[in-house]
């Protein structure tokens, strides 16, 4: 039986993931910090992780709890910030946001990766956003965050290709989940379409159960997944 760690899987993707994953035979993983995650855990049929990724120990369980392999990882844990303004920026916020945005991908990382380098294959979907491709204002340290996101993975992927490791990262557009919920009602009125969490789960379970590596996966409404190509620096 394959198996797989999923993070930020309380709902939205992450919980979406989880349920198309366990209906393909994976024992799913599934870690939170909100306790809901254990409610999807059960009922996917499997192992529930609550606790904070900002703590490096998190991951380690997760890991820990996936037993002897771990053959798909994707971490989704993602949180954002609104707050425009960088002068007024207040640091406790700034440091969470930073924390499992970024921090807690590289926590990911260092758990699952010795594993996957002792079986000698894995797979790795990690989630980030239109905002990793361009700027948006509207949240510039999400932004951020979520470039640091893209430019581990451009970096990575190819060593980790070498090892029969695949690391791809989604970049969806705006996704109907409990993260944009409360602003669902401000998007409908301008019009703007959102993706649901299940049409990006279905892309992210095709990356995982592909053969590409370094790939950035764009998700939009109404359209393909088509992977976003980059002019190399000369």
């Amino acid at each position: 039986m394959t198996t797989a760690v999923i993070t930020g899987a309380a709902g939205g993707i992450g919980a979406a993931i989880a349920h198309r994953l366990s209906t393909r035979g994976t024992r799913c993983v599934v870690v939170d910090r909100n306790p809901i995650v254990e409610q999807v855990a059960e009922n996917i049929g499997g192992t529930a992780v609550v606790g904070d990724l900002a703590d490096p120990a998190t991951s380690e369980t997760a890991v820990a709890r996936a037993g002897e392999r771990v053959d798909h990882l994707v971490l989704n844990a993602g949180m954002n910030c609104t707050e425009k303004d960088l002068a007024t920026l207040d640091p406790d916020r700034y440091h969470t946001v930073v924390a499992i945005n970024q921090h807690a991908v590289v926590w990911g990382l260092r758990a699952g990766l010795p594993v996957m380098r002792r079986q000698g294959h894995g797979s790795i979907v990690i989630t980030a956003s239109l905002a990793a491709l361009h700027g948006v204002e509207q949240d510039v340290v999400y932004t951020m965050t979520k470039h640091a996101v893209i430019g581990l993975v451009r970096a990575s992927w190819r060593p980790l290709a070498r090892e029969g490791i695949a690391l791809n990262a989604i970049c969806p557009g705006l996704v109907d989940t409990p993260l944009t919920a409360p602003a669902r009602e401000r998007f409908t009125q301008a019009g703007i379409q959102m993706l649901t969490a299940d049409r990006v789960a279905e892309a992210a379970v095709g990356l995982l159960h592909g053969d590409r590596s370094g790939v950035e996966l764009v998700i939009r409404p109404g359209q393909d997944p088509m992977p976003y190509v980059t002019n190399p620096v000369p």
